[in-house]
């Protein structure tokens, strides 16, 4: 699925998108042709590549790494591998940290158990996919922490220049230059909860404070209408890949108050936090047990809980230096969460797996990469 190296149509932003970074730079790839009547990562259907397993034989690979599992594809190519031909790997992120319930909800968890059972090695990106691993019947000998990530260098070289582009931004969009700067980056739709962090905003009565909303989708009309008549709330577009630094450089806080079980992590955070911003998020964010830790570079409130959140923007702002320290902090402890951890992760399952990259017969392993 060539999603964002091709101009594709992404349903949640509602817009079509090409991402302005490189995403095939470094390893050689394969596109596999994708037969689906309605090509896409929203549906079961939406990833049907006939030819996949002939063309991953015809690799002759040492390992196959599966990135998901839960399309036609992925399901047809399990069925048919056969352990001689080389293990898997399987990388997830889901989490129970909002638990389903019902007949439905356990007829479910024994099905992906039984998928889970076709994986030779899982890796794990922090502490809820772990535990939702072991809940699975995964047994620890088969597990290795390979941490989300995004390309930390990226970031953390543009701060600098990011920071004088953000100056010039905020006069832009017309925020005031002595404001504090709250700000949601990303998709609005129901499962990250923009309409909570816009109430809890203006209940909250902050002075010499702005909320700034970056992104698209099928809330924004709603938000727009919510905010219609408020001074200190602000829209700002899409913004691509390589202006992503300059939209963290404009915040002093990033808040995602996610709600449900769809925030398997919150790759965001992450990219926050490279930029030195304090980050406040809710308890269902996949990332928050791993990367906040309250009062040491950030908050996390109650899912769900608009007054909690409220109270947290007011605590937060309560203090400049603190918020500030807050932001440091975030930038040193997402140094363990980089492409040399995650890949690191990936070497010792193909070290258990019996499959050493260091070996003269095996191929070099390619560089991961993750989307938003």
């Amino acid at each position: 699925w060539d999603f964002g190296i091709e101009a594709r149509r992404d349903p949640q932003f509602q817009r079509t998108i090409q991402w302005d970074v490189p995403l095939l730079d470094g390893y050689a790839s394969e596109f596999v042709p994708n037969a689906s009547t309605r090509p896409g990562t929203d549906w079961l259907f939406g990833l049907w590549n006939p030819e996949l397993v002939d063309r991953v034989r015809a690799f002759r690979p040492t390992a196959v790494l599966l990135l998901s599992y839960n399309y036609a594809s992925i399901y047809w190519f399990l069925t048919q591998w056969r352990r001689r031909d080389a293990p898997v790997i399987f990388r997830g992120d889901s989490h129970r940290i909002a638990p389903t319930m019902g007949p439905l909800s356990a007829l479910r968890k024994r099905f992906i158990s039984t998928v889970f059972r076709r994986f030779d090695a899982c890796l794990y990106v922090g502490a809820a996919n772990r535990r939702y691993f072991e809940g699975h019947g995964i047994e620890p000998s088969r597990l290795f922490f390979a941490p989300h990530s995004v390309d930390n260098a990226r970031f953390i070289t543009q701060a600098d220049d990011a920071s004088v582009k953000a100056s010039r931004w905020r006069l832009e969009l017309g925020i005031p230059a002595h404001h504090r700067v709250i700000l949601f980056a990303g998709k609005f739709e129901s499962k990250k909860r923009p309409l909570d962090l816009l109430r809890a905003f203006l209940d909250a009565g902050l002075s010499n404070a702005s909320l700034l909303f970056v992104g698209s989708g099928p809330q924004e009309d709603a938000l727009r209408s919510a905010a219609a008549g408020h001074l200190n709330v602000f829209f700002a577009p899409f913004q691509n890949q390589s202006l992503m630094a300059r939209v963290y450089a404009s915040s002093d806080l990033y808040v995602l108050p996610s709600y449900g079980g769809g925030e398997t992590w919150g790759l965001a955070v992450n990219e926050a936090m490279c930029l030195s911003r304090a980050v406040l998020v809710s308890t269902h964010v996949g990332c928050a047990e791993d990367l906040v830790e309250p009062y040491v570079n950030g908050l996390i409130f109650p899912a769900g809980d608009v007054a909690a959140l409220s109270a947290a923007l007011r605590e937060a702002l309560s203090d400049d230096n603190r918020l500030r320290k807050w932001g440091e902090a975030g930038r040193r402890k997402i140094e363990a969460y980089s492409y040399e951890q995650t890949t690191s992760g990936l070497l010792r399952a193909l070290a258990a797996v019996g499959q050493n990259v260091e070996s003269g017969h095996s191929r070099p392993t390619p560089q991961l990469r993750e989307s938003r």
